[in-house]
């Protein structure tokens, strides 16, 4: 995994070879990164406007910008904030993180003009052009993202969509204005090997989202003759990029797929809040063996750390590729950039809510103290997200999210299998709800609260990372008897610990870790009955 995802494999075009992808030295490429998500295509919620719609796309966003600050100041406002939100230190940051791609969402109302005039616009081409250049000196691959079609992809806020509605597959003229800037792209950037692909319609066709939204999967059969014809208009000058394609349902549809469009194409899927265990993966792993192509986890993230660094090792020792989502929003934890609130911000809210409207002259100072605050060298950085997605000190680990072992004889337990119902299904393993579920965030069902109770003589193992020296292992567990528990680092002692029957959290600590790239740890009960809640491992302390 650390070698495929090492950014001195960042060499040449990517293209596929069977399941995996490849460099142009040959080298097997695992692709990890972030979404440039509020940058080229704004969303409110990275604003922190999420609940109100006259905010809730790229249109809406400018609109009530213009209307707060003038046509004047919004014109400089929006020159300003795409020149300010990401630059050359963003993707040095990237880079000193580990980071070996990036994928951009873009707008087409950027890139080319809507109404009867295809002319194409400069200044999304420029932006692109320049951020080319900062991946080029940084060694990292840019997957260009269409997020916004001609008409709108999806039919929801997230591509700019006049009325909810996927009219990129509805109008004729919004389906040639597609093809149109796939094959200008295709045109300008056919020799650009740090372009790693063309990823050709972010979560095309929503699914019904409530009682009386349209149903748009009538058009299922128009995504499948875009992605054809588009791939087409692509082929004619460009035979060396990789096309990624997602299925319907925000990406989490595989019905397309049911042949293979092009040779060197890669399937893209989204997943957020689900439990982050192979469940996550699996239909997508045997689509992939079956059709020969490899997989792209293109969106996921907006969770907790832990979540983090459940499905993600999980992915790439599956050999799939990640871009995690987004890399920067207002005032959070589970994104590595955070910008905070400029003063008053709250007249914002209040005039969202209808409230009174701020004077020309409040507003204006208000977005100017927002472009001072969305410059990452004034944001907080978030260090130990990508602790958590490497599984390198720094993170912590959930006891219920242990690695998947396969074969009788490298069973979990030693008999027979704990009955079946709780979280983890198939893994033979007893795994109990802590607490209530939280209402902020349901999706990701039992996960949550699950804690791992392992009995007599079974064991679990968790893989960890580039282990140097200094380095402790902490974990936090419950017994409801007397019970003992060993901790080994591959098949080294760390400790045996007696543990008292109480239900209050027992911290097991005193374990350094050897020096390793890659190392199991494993929990084994010697008697008694163990929980095992999390485990936290990170640089020594001590003097």
């Amino acid at each position: 995994m650390k070698k495929a995802i090492n950014r001195a494999r960042v060499e040449g075009f990517l293209h596929t070879d069977g399941t995996k992808l490849i460099n142009g030295r040959g080298e097997q490429v695992l692709l990890l990164g972030w979404g440039l998500g509020n940058w080229l295509l704004c969303e409110g919620y990275m604003w922190g406007f999420d609940r109100y719609p006259q905010f809730d796309r790229p249109r809406r966003i400018e609109e009530t910008i213009r209307t707060l600050t003038g046509e004047k100041y919004a014109k400089r406002f929006w020159t300003a904030f795409r020149n300010q939100y990401i630059t050359e230190t963003d993707i040095a940051l990237m880079a000193e993180m580990g980071c070996n791609s990036l994928r951009l969402p873009i707008a087409s109302r950027l890139f080319m003009e809507e109404g009867p005039n295809q002319g194409f616009r400069r200044e999304g081409f420029d932006l692109l052009d320049q951020l080319l250049e900062w991946c080029e000196k940084y060694r990292i691959y840019v997957l260009i993202d269409l997020h916004a079609a001609p008409g709108g992809q999806t039919g929801a806020n997230i591509d700019d969509s006049l009325d909810d509605l996927c009219r990129l597959f509805i109008d004729d003229a919004q389906f040639e204005r597609g093809l149109a800037l796939w094959e200008e792209i295709a045109r300008r950037y056919h020799d650009r090997w740090i372009v790693g692909g063309y990823d050709l319609l972010n979560e095309p066709i929503r699914p019904v989202r409530f009682s009386g939204d349209p149903d748009l999967e009538i058009y299922e059969p128009r995504l499948r003759a875009l992605y054809e014809q588009a791939i087409g208009r692509i082929r004619k000058h460009d035979q060396k990029h990789l096309v990624a394609l997602e299925g319907i349902h925000w990406a989490t549809d595989p019905g397309i797929f049911d042949h293979v469009y092009d040779d060197n194409m890669v399937i893209q899927f989204h997943r957020y809040g689900c439990p982050p265990d192979l469940s996550a993966l699996r239909s997508w792993l045997e689509l992939s063996e079956r059709l020969g192509v490899p997989l792209w986890l293109g969106e996921t993230g907006e969770n907790t750390l832990t979540w983090f660094s459940a499905l993600m090792p999980l992915a790439f020792r599956h050999g799939i590729s990640i871009s995690l989502w987004p890399w920067k929003k207002l005032s959070c934890d589970n994104s590595p950039v955070s910008y905070t609130e400029p003063a008053e911000w709250q007249l914002l809210r209040m005039y969202l809510e209808g409230g009174a409207q701020p004077s020309y002259g409040k507003a204006q100072q208000i977005f100017d103290r927002l472009l001072q605050n969305i410059r990452t060298e004034n944001c907080t950085v978030n260090r130990g997200i990508h602790a958590n997605v490497l599984r390198i000190p720094g993170c912590e680990i959930r006891g219920t999210d242990f690695d998947e072992l396969p074969g009788l004889n490298e069973s979990y337990h030693w008999e027979t299998p704990h009955p079946e119902g709780c979280y983890r299904i198939g893994t033979g393993m007893e795994i109990l709800s802590d607490g209530e579920q939280p209402k902020d965030f349901p999706f990701d069902g039992p996960w949550r609260t699950a804690v791992l109770r392992l009995h007599e003589k079974e064991w679990v193992q968790y893989t960890v990372y580039d282990v140097t020296t200094s380095i402790q292992l902490e974990a936090e567990c419950t017994a409801e008897e007397p019970s003992v528990l060993e901790i080994s680092q591959d098949g080294v002692s760390l400790g045996i610990f007696e543990l008292s029957a109480c239900r209050e959290v027992q911290l097991l600590s005193g374990m350094h870790l050897y020096t390793a790239d890659q190392c199991e740890l494993c929990f084994r009960v010697l008697r008694g009955c163990a929980c095992i809640r999390k485990l936290i491992i990170q640089p020594d302390t001590q003097p």
